[in-house]
């Protein structure tokens, strides 16, 4: 049995954050906004919980040593709506003025590093210009994903029309803060078999309902399983550095899980869940009763069905040392990928500088046909082949060969011999949700646990989040919809947490992805499944470009490359709840960067 069941020994951690009153506050109150103590039910019974108390002073640095305050502009110097990075000499930060008022925070992302000064400003946040995360500009708190920290807030203070900022010196390096957590009060005395909450899967959707438990004052027994060896990990890495190590990669340090008790259980698997008794049984036969149930389960990967499928050097990219063992493999030897997905395109990018040959096999005409479009998909296509990778398209694998029972060949339907060392499967993946065909909760016919915008599904007390779910998405007028992006896993989770905690909170958020391929990326906000045309400004063959995805007179999504930051900035006006009409950026495009571009701004239609 993989994970530890019994209380780690806390571990100390110092989190050095300003934390505005209504922040102070808030972290002192329960779930339903009443005073502590907590109440919740567990087996029937019902027991009482305090939050660990939180000494908050009104300057938590104790240290005078570590503060340092600069002054960093003449109070005329920014605009409403402008954002500035400054230096304070041991560190910068990102000064913003809005609404007559400044503010200062980290000006890194927590996620990547993205410098925020070219982010995307409105409605009281920032908006990360290469993924998408959004934090209050007010607070520092993280409110769009990806990532799991928050931006440190720094103090500003106006003197004789001077802005001076006031910040710690460890903050301004670190540049992103926890937020504050409760702990697990009296963990000792639970019976090994029975939790509070348990949650399936360890995937950003399980962690981040974790993680919002507890900071929103959650202090009964939080359970995650899974089926990986290792703690939660981020998993886009595996196909996009894929020589990434599991320390290198994880989300939190095992210290993380510790301090909060968040306990995981690793290489366990659930095999089937009882609703009526509220108990997930294990493979092993491992019994574990719940009050509260999140199924975040992910994908996993299709097979191939031809002969010799099952031979050796023959992998799906699941697991770190699913990726490792690829890398090691293929340097300087001949790979073939089966499936131009975003797995198949940027593992191909990947191992192209370090095989010797690398080929892609696809049945469509051309990669990313169905989600980026014709025009887009070849542009990609010539990029990939400028870069020594072979396609052979509109044909399938119909047998992989052996030689002293290694691979050999690939021989496609087409008659071609493909010469391989190395295969890798990228044709697509299936919710992994088999375990729950007897269990009442609603699954729909490809196996998608259906889901409302609470994340709820039909049962009681069962929420479910990730790649395996189909939920509405308010973007396309709430139709149900599946979206197996980073992302979105992370708002599930959150929204699977607060719904637990009974807040009532709807998911209301824009979703954005992105892909990674020979140092290029291409940033992708939106839903556009069934668009039908693409307004594309820019020039596809310098990779320079942004392309609008419309369904009738509405922009539905919008991909682009070496554009920054307009992926961002439309994410945002569909956040606000505006359309963005064709027409309008018809009329962008015509113009060019003369063009109106006032439905960016909200000023349009």
């Amino acid at each position: 049995m993989g994970g530890c069941f019994s209380k780690p020994k806390p571990v100390e951690v110092k989190i050095e954050v300003v934390i505005p009153e209504k922040e102070r506050s808030k972290e002192e109150m329960s779930p339903n906004g009443k005073a502590s103590p907590l109440i919740y039910k567990v087996n029937g019974t019902a027991r009482h919980y305090h939050l660990e108390e939180h000494p908050i002073a009104s300057n938590p640095y104790h240290n005078p040593k570590d503060m340092v305050e600069a002054s960093v502009c003449h109070v005329k110097d920014l605009e409403n709506g402008q954002m500035r990075e400054v230096d304070l000499g041991c560190g910068k930060a990102l000064l913003i003025k809005e609404s007559g008022e400044f503010h200062a925070v980290g000006h890194k992302c927590p996620h990547y590093g993205a410098p925020l000064v070219k982010g995307v400003l409105s409605r009281g946040r920032v908006r990360c210009p290469w993924h998408g995360a959004c934090f209050n500009i007010g607070t520092g708190d993280i409110e769009d994903f990806p990532g799991l920290d928050s931006l440190p807030r720094f103090q500003v203070k106006i003197e004789k029309e001077k802005v001076y900022i006031r910040a710690s010196k460890q903050a301004l390096q670190t540049q992103k803060r926890t937020k504050m957590m409760a702990k697990c009060i009296s963990l000792s005395n639970y019976n090994l078999s029975s939790t509070n909450v348990l949650i399936i899967g360890a995937g950003a959707a399980g962690l981040v309902c974790a993680e919002t438990l507890r900071q929103e004052g959650f202090s009964d027994r939080i359970v995650m399983c899974t089926m990986d060896r290792h703690l939660p990990y981020d998993r886009p890495k595996l196909s996009k550095s894929m020589d990434s190590h599991p320390e290198q990669i994880a989300l939190r340090p095992k210290e993380f899980f510790c301090t909060y008790d968040i306990e995981v259980l690793t290489e366990m698997q659930v095999a089937a869940v009882d609703i009526k008794s509220k108990i997930a049984v294990f493979k092993d036969g491992f019994k574990m009763e719940y009050n509260k149930l999140l199924i975040a389960t992910g994908n996993m990967p299709k097979a191939l069905s031809c002969k010799g499928k099952e031979m050796e050097n023959v992998f799906n990219i699941r697991t770190p040392e699913d990726a490792n063992r690829v890398v090691k493999l293929a340097t300087s030897k001949n790979v073939v990928i089966v499936g131009a997905s975003f797995l198949g395109m940027e593992v191909a990018a990947y191992l192209a500088e370090r095989a010797h040959s690398v080929s892609l096999v696809e049945l469509e005409e051309v990669p990313f046909k169905k989600f980026f479009g014709e025009r887009v998909g070849r542009a990609v296509m010539k990029m990939f082949e400028s870069n020594r990778v072979k396609f052979y398209m509109q044909t399938e694998v119909s047998e992989l060969r052996e030689q002293e029972g290694k691979l050999k060949e690939v021989v496609l339907k087409s008659g071609k011999v493909l010469r391989a060392d190395v295969c890798v499967v990228g044709v697509g993946a299936v919710p992994a949700t088999g375990f729950l065909k007897q269990s009442g909760i609603n699954i729909d016919s490809k196996g998608f646990i259906v889901v409302n915008k609470m994340m709820q599904t039909n049962i009681p007390g069962v929420f479910a989040a990730g790649d395996a779910v189909t939920f509405p998405l308010a973007l396309r007028n709430n139709k149900k919809v599946n979206v197996p992006h980073w992302q979105m896993a992370h708002m599930h989770g959150r929204i699977a947490a607060l719904n637990m905690l009974a807040h009532g909170t709807e998911i209301n958020t824009v979703p954005y992805l992105w892909t990674a391929m020979f140092g290029k990326s291409i940033r992708y906000a939106g839903h556009a499944e069934g668009f039908d045309d693409v307004v594309i400004q820019g020039d596809l063959d310098e990779l320079k470009f942004v392309a609008f995805y419309t369904k009738s007179d509405e922009v539905v999504a919008v991909a682009s490359m070496n554009y920054d930051p307009i992926v961002s900035k439309v994410a945002e006006v569909l956040a606000a709840g505006r359309t963005i009409r064709k027409r309008d950026v018809e009329l962008f495009v015509r113009h060019g960067k003369t063009g109106d571009m006032s439905w960016l701004t909200g000023k349009g239609s």
